[in-house]
């Protein structure tokens, strides 16, 4: 078992820094990962090219639909601009990438209805398995990314589908959902796509709400708090809390982007880790009412008094002009709001009225021990956010 997700990085503490003295000549591992500006991609892009990461030296191709962001060019991979919805494009871009050992798919796009999100994330995701697993002679192990709702549904199915009684493990049977889970649409393309070559193996990730950085995700949870505690500063304002007393007080479980990374890459080289799907947790627990006295003290206001029912899309709508009056006082990075602030999400995330647990001791019986501290990876984030002037 590799050190390198039992010891010092399973706890947060490797080195992020790229030696440029250690540029390799010659790459072990070439990683294509879908969706690098997003929240896990944007991890990957950072955790690959380390000189100790596992697996490695790893040349990185990096793909997403925008243009490469100030926030992003640092990392020391190959940038490739691609919309993968477009069947005829992803093709024309991808195939020729022949020396591709590994894939990372963290990427998805947001549908207004669940129908609409399996058949665009589904086409997504054929169309990159489609160019690539043809054309790359040497590809190993696919990691696609899915998450939690793997266990309760998709967000426009919340109260409707019967979840499973937590803490949620691999094991449990798919939910009934009327044939409307994006995640199952995508497992199903993944075992249908890697028929099609000897040898290719696969895993699963799937974490719970993600910790990290990036922009451009449609999942920023802490991004989108930020924003959010900005905002109420700006405006001389208390913190209040938009979601259920269950969300509020009760237990929670969160997963780091690095941690999420780190999971991904020993599941790409660790032959014990093949073909499985795993949950991808920090590890231990947390209750919000402690964490947004910590999000509150991050950007120094106050919090207020637990109120049931509050919306943030609901406090937030109309706030773009003031969003524009902060990054322009602040002279932060040029962003609107519509674009780092998911309010919807952040509603939907909150509106449990139950408990929702994820279990991690598969991944543990396999060999990844890595966990992180959530509170501190909850500050550590925010740091970042301010670090590359996103939020004041």
């Amino acid at each position: 078992m590799s050190r390198w997700w039992s010891g010092p990085g399973a706890i947060g503490t490797a080195k992020k820094k790229i030696d440029e003295d250690k540029v390799p000549t010659k790459y072990q591992s070439v990683g294509l990962v879908l969706g690098v500006t997003g929240i896990v991609g944007n991890s990957l892009a950072e955790i690959l090219p380390l000189s100790d990461t596992p697996g490695g030296p790893w040349k990185v191709y990096g793909i997403a639909r925008r243009p490469q962001p100030a926030w992003n060019a640092d990392h020391p991979i190959e940038y490739i601009q691609c919309d993968i919805t477009n069947k005829i494009e992803t093709l024309s871009k991808l195939s020729p990438l022949t020396d591709v050992t590994h894939i990372f798919y963290v990427t998805w796009t947001s549908c207004s209805t669940e129908a609409q999100n399996c058949e665009v994330n589904g086409r997504m995701f054929r169309n990159v398995l489609q160019a690539v697993i043809p054309n790359a002679p040497n590809l190993q192990h696919i990691c696609l990314q899915t998450g939690g709702k793997h266990y309760i549904g998709p967000f426009d199915g919340f109260g409707e589908t019967l979840a499973h009684d937590p803490p949620f493990h691999e094991d449990l049977p798919r939910l009934d959902t009327r044939g409307a889970n994006y995640y199952y649409t995508q497992e199903d393309i993944l075992f249908e796509e890697i028929e099609k070559k000897e040898g290719l193996t696969f895993s699963i990730h799937r974490p719970g709400v993600i910790f990290g950085f990036s922009p451009f995700s449609f999942m920023n949870v802490i991004g989108t708090l930020c924003v959010y505690a900005a905002i109420c500063k700006h405006e001389g304002k208390k913190l209040r809390f938009p979601g259920t007393k269950a969300a509020y007080e009760g237990y929670s479980d969160a997963s780091d982007a690095d941690l999420i990374a780190e999971h991904q890459i020993w599941a790409s080289v660790d032959p014990h880790a093949k073909n499985e799907a795993f949950n991808c947790l920090n590890a231990d627990v947390f209750k919000w009412k402690h964490l947004w006295k910590v999000l509150g003290e991050q950007f120094g206001i106050e919090c207020a008094e637990f109120e049931e029912g509050l919306s943030l899309q609901e406090m937030m709508k109309d706030k773009g002009p003031v969003w524009d009056e902060i990054v322009k006082e602040n002279e932060l990075y040029s962003t609107k709001l519509e674009e780092i602030a998911v309010w919807w999400m952040i509603d939907r995330g909150f509106s449990m009225k139950e408990t929702w647990l994820m279990s991690m001791n598969k991944s543990r019986e396999h060999g990844f021990l890595g966990f992180r501290n959530s509170t501190t990876a909850f500050i550590s984030w925010i740091d970042k956010m301010k670090a590359y002037k996103i939020v004041p």
